[in-house]
């Protein structure tokens, strides 16, 4: 006998309604990419094994840097006055590492997907680019490097 499809779950669920937050503010994001990580491979082989291969066995985590895109808004300043000054313009023996919270919502606006960047911290800040023949939005781009990732689901 099939298992009957629970309807809530019978469909992918759609990744353009998220929101970022980190320490005590959330901001807007038109796109979130690098949330994965791989773990090295170590080989081995004694060198008195019978066999003539190598093991395979898990090695360190890796995680790659996660790229957070948003548009510019006339008068949303946040982005440089509050953050900026947070992780770059500190003074010494401040802590500067935070955990960056990812949540993938539904159409209640409630988390159903939650990533978590632990130790995170801004690495990299690039202002829009502008050009006098292009039509597009102006986008400025924020990225984080972190030392652990977990996925919960609500």
């Amino acid at each position: 006998m099939a298992a009957s499809l629970d309807p809530t779950k019978a469909y992918p669920l759609p990744k353009f309604h998220f929101q970022v937050s980190w320490g005590e503010g959330t901001m807007s994001f038109t796109e979130v990419s690098g949330l994965d990580f791989e773990t090295e491979v170590i080989e081995y082989r004694a060198g008195d094994a019978p066999t003539y291969n190598k093991t395979k066995q898990p090695g360190l985590n890796k995680y790659s840097n996660v790229t957070m895109k948003k548009g510019i808004f006339l008068g949303d300043y946040d982005f440089y006055n509050k953050w900026l000054k947070t992780f770059y313009f500190q003074e010494q023996n401040t802590q500067y590492r935070t955990t960056v919270v990812i949540q993938l919502l539904n159409e209640l606006h409630t988390p159903v997907i939650t990533w978590n960047l632990y130790k995170a911290w801004p690495t990299k800040i690039t202002s829009t680019d502008l050009k006098a023949d292009a039509n597009e939005v102006a986008i400025e781009t924020m990225e984080w490097v972190h030392e652990g990732l977990s996925i919960v689901e609500a």
